[in-house]
């Protein structure tokens, strides 16, 4: 299928590991230009290096209000197709091993700055008639995972958030989707199950198996499958999408709309 993204560009965050690299590497195969956004100077800078013909880098925080317009600065004119909206979630933690300070600082590093970013970009797919916003969250907005109250709560936000906004501006042929991904062979999943190991008393392996045993695929996901769907709602082709939250989590969700 010709998904129509040749010379295309999009913005995508955390593009050196897990989700945003799967995704920035599924564009780029689809001939699409990427702007790539990431904290680590070396694996950006290797990254980059591999793509010399697709790949912009900027190394930076995208959860910081100042990189925000740094890369608002560097797009300039030119026509933006679309933003993968992702970078990493807030540490995982129980509610009584949470403080008022965590919540603090996981207000700004799952909402507030999506907000900043929407708002920084927004203008311009309204002045194209034409954006694809894809926010990437977790399967925690459908159902809670144990020791991630922070992500639990503020990511239930997004959804609020990224639906009213989609309602918003649908006519304008832009569009606003989430993907809530469930256990992959991430960085983000091992340190979950390291938590879990840690409150568990078992090892890291024994909690890997236990897990599995509770997917209906019986394995973790891989980030090259999320990605072919993410791919796909970063195109022209999906425009009759909207305002969706989409489980990618091998059938965890046991819902009639998991």
């Amino acid at each position: 299928m010709n998904l129509q993204l040749q010379n295309k560009l999009f913005l995508v965050g955390g593009a050196t590991a897990g989700f945003g690299n799967a995704i920035s590497r599924s564009l780029i195969a689809e001939g699409a230009q990427i702007i790539t956004v990431a904290r680590n100077a070396e694996r950006l800078s290797e990254f980059a290096s591999e793509f010399p013909q697709n790949v912009e880098a900027i190394n930076g925080d995208i959860t910081d209000p100042e990189i925000i317009g740094e890369i608002v600065d560097y797009v300039g004119d030119r026509r933006l197709d679309g933003i993968v909206v992702n970078a990493g979630g807030p540490p995982a933690k129980s509610f009584l091993e949470s403080n008022l300070e965590d919540w603090d600082t996981a207000y700004f590093s799952v909402l507030r700055w999506k907000v900043d970013l929407v708002k920084a970009f927004l203008p311009k797919f309204q002045q194209q008639k034409y954006g694809r916003m894809l926010f990437i969250e977790s399967i925690s907005v459908k159902q809670p995972v144990e020791n991630l109250v922070l992500s639990n709560s503020f990511r239930l936000a997004v959804v609020g958030f990224v639906k009213t906004l989609s309602q918003e501006v649908a006519k304008e042929g832009i569009t606003a989707n989430i993907l809530a991904p469930g256990y992959h062979d991430t960085d983000a999943v091992k340190r979950v199950l390291n938590k879990k190991a840690e409150v568990s008393g078992l090892s890291y392996q024994e909690v890997q198996k236990l897990l599995e045993k509770t997917i209906p695929v019986g394995r973790m996901g891989q980030p090259d499958e999320f990605a072919s769907l993410a791919t796909w709602l970063l195109s022209p082709l999906s425009g009759y999408i909207t305002g969706q939250t989409i489980s990618v989590d091998g059938g965890v969700m046991m819902g009639s709309f998991g």
